[in-house]
C-alpha cells in the first residue's frame, strides 16, 4: 500500500488520546440523561396533575395535562435518538482508551472490567431506552390515546427504576475518567505542556 495513503488514512490524536480535543461521549451522555430524566419528570408531573392544580393556580401559571405528557413524549423521542450518538462515540473512546493495567477503582474493578461494564451497560441501556419510548408510543398512540392520563404506573414505575441504573452506570463512566483518568483533556494536557 502506498505509504502517503497510509499516513493520511491515520488517525491523528491529540493530547486525550481521541482524534478531537475535548471527549465527545461525556458532552452526550449528559443529553441523554437530561432528556430522559426530564421526560420521567413531566410524565410523572401529568400523573399527579390534580394534585398540583391548586400549586399553577397560586403560581398564576396556566397548566394542561396534556402538555406534560407532550414533553414528556417529546423528550424521551429525543433521548432515545441521541443515546445511539452516544453509545456510538462511547465506544470509540473505549477502543482508543489505553487504560492502566495496575490500577482499581473504589468498587475494585480494574480499569478493563470497569470499560467493559461500562460498555455493555451502555448497549443495554441503549435497548431499554428504546423499549421505553416504543412503549410509552403504544400507550399515547394506540392503549390510552383517549385517557387524560396518557401513562401507565408501571410505566412510571420502571422509569424511577432506570434513573437508578443510570445512576450506577455513570458512577462506573465516572471512574473511568476520575480514578483511570480515560480520555481526560485537562490532565493530559497539563502534562503535556
Amino acid at each position: 500500500m502506498n505509504p502517503q495513503l497510509i499516513e493520511q488514512l491515520r488517525l491523528r490524536l491529540g493530547a486525550n488520546g481521541l482524534p478531537y480535543e475535548i471527549p465527545l461521549h461525556p458532552q452526550l451522555v449528559h443529553l441523554t440523561l437530561g432528556l430522559f430524566i426530564i421526560a420521567v419528570i413531566f410524565d410523572l408531573a401529568g400523573v399527579l396533575f390534580s394534585l398540583e392544580k391548586p400549586i399553577f393556580k397560586f403560581l398564576g401559571l396556566a397548566a394542561i395535562r396534556s402538555s406534560f405528557f407532550d414533553v414528556g413524549w417529546y423528550n424521551l423521542i429525543a433521548a432515545a435518538a441521541i443515546t445511539f450518538f452516544t453509545v456510538a462515540a462511547g465506544f470509540l473512546e473505549l477502543i482508543l482508551a489505553n487504560p492502566p493495567v495496575d490500577q482499581k477503582s473504589a468498587w475494585g474493578l480494574s480499569a478493563g472490567w470497569t470499560m467493559l461494564l461500562h460498555g455493555l451497560g451502555g448497549l443495554l441501556l441503549l435497548g431499554i431506552i428504546v423499549a421505553m419510548t416504543v412503549w410509552r408510543g403504544l400507550q399515547r398512540y394506540r392503549w390510552r390515546k383517549d385517557a387524560s392520563r396518557q401513562v401507565q404506573w408501571s410505566y412510571l414505575l420502571a422509569g424511577i427504576a432506570i434513573l437508578g441504573i443510570l445512576f450506577v452506570h455513570g458512577t462506573l463512566g465516572a471512574q473511568l475518567g476520575e480514578e483511570f483518568g480515560i480520555h481526560v483533556t485537562a490532565a493530559k494536557l497539563g502534562r503535556h505542556n
